[in-house]
């Protein structure tokens, strides 16, 4: 049997006329349970969101489970389809490719590759009314406490091209469930993760012209501002006063950076 290309793996999905359709709600009926017995997620600030039309979410990212607590909000408690921009080597599993992609998945190249493909999928279903929810961050977050780190321009880029509303979104908790890049998982159907949804996030002064580099760079440190609020809130604590900059720290972009710390250091 020929082995398949990147290009078959990561082929887009098709957009589905009815957003709740029958697949996805088949998925979500064997996913939703097993999500509870994970942990209990408390939502609030939900009304804060359109009932109906496209929007992005954008949200910190701590953990791996993130993006089923995510997921999980935007199906039950927005009565939507959760749709995400996901790394790539996810659509390479056998039965969870296939699964993602059917369930309205868009997978995102790496190691240097354009996503030109995974943005025009995204735009399309922004044009078909969806929403989509975004980690701004582009992997889990450096930070040694754990607090969002600068952000990627993907997630303002994409809202900005299709003149939707941005909302911010907070969670906390998670970390509790499955610690950052840990492999000691510890579900509990008790334990919380408390999620927010702020206000609009007004890129007014963005949107209707051609931006420069430094202007993208200025709307997506505002969405950045805006979700480490909402962290804050939740944590009770107050937020370093700079975001983390992998670069700045000698870290990777992508990958499990603490993996790459410790065979440094055994070197």
């Amino acid at each position: 049997m020929a082995k398949k290309s990147n290009r078959e793996y990561l082929r887009m999905p098709k957009i589905n006329p009815a957003e709740r359709h029958f697949v996805l709600v088949l998925i979500a009926s064997i996913l939703i349970p097993l999500v509870r017995t994970l942990f209990k997620l408390v939502p609030t600030g939900q009304e804060k969101l359109p009932k109906k039309g496209a929007f992005v979410l954008v949200s910190n990212h701590v953990t791996n489970v993130d993006a089923l607590a995510m997921a999980y909000f935007v199906y039950v408690n927005l009565k939507r389809a959760p749709h995400f921009l996901a790394k790539g080597s996810l659509f390479k599993v056998p039965l969870v490719g296939p699964v993602l992609r059917a369930a309205g998945q868009i997978p995102v190249y790496r190691g240097g590759q354009r996503n030109d493909e995974p943005l025009r999928a995204a735009h399309a279903y922004l044009d078909a009314g969806h929403c989509i929810s975004i980690f701004p961050e582009g992997t889990l977050t450096r930070d040694p406490d754990l607090w969002p780190m600068r952000g990627k321009t993907g997630a303002v880029r994409l809202a900005l091209e299709t003149n939707v509303p941005v909302y911010p979104v907070a969670h906390w908790g998670s970390e509790q469930v499955l610690p950052q890049y840990g492999a000691r998982f510890r579900p509990g159907f008790w334990k919380p993760v408390r999620l927010t949804v702020g206000d609009e996030i007004d890129l007014s002064a963005y949107r209707g012209k051609k931006l420069t580099p430094a202007e993208v760079h200025a709307a997506t440190e505002i969405v950045m501002a805006r979700i480490t609020e909402l962290v804050s809130q939740l944590r009770g604590t107050v937020p370093p006063q700079e975001l983390w900059d992998p670069a700045s720290h000698g870290q990777t972009e992508t990958g499990n950076f603490k993996k790459n710390q410790d065979k440094k250091a055994k070197n």
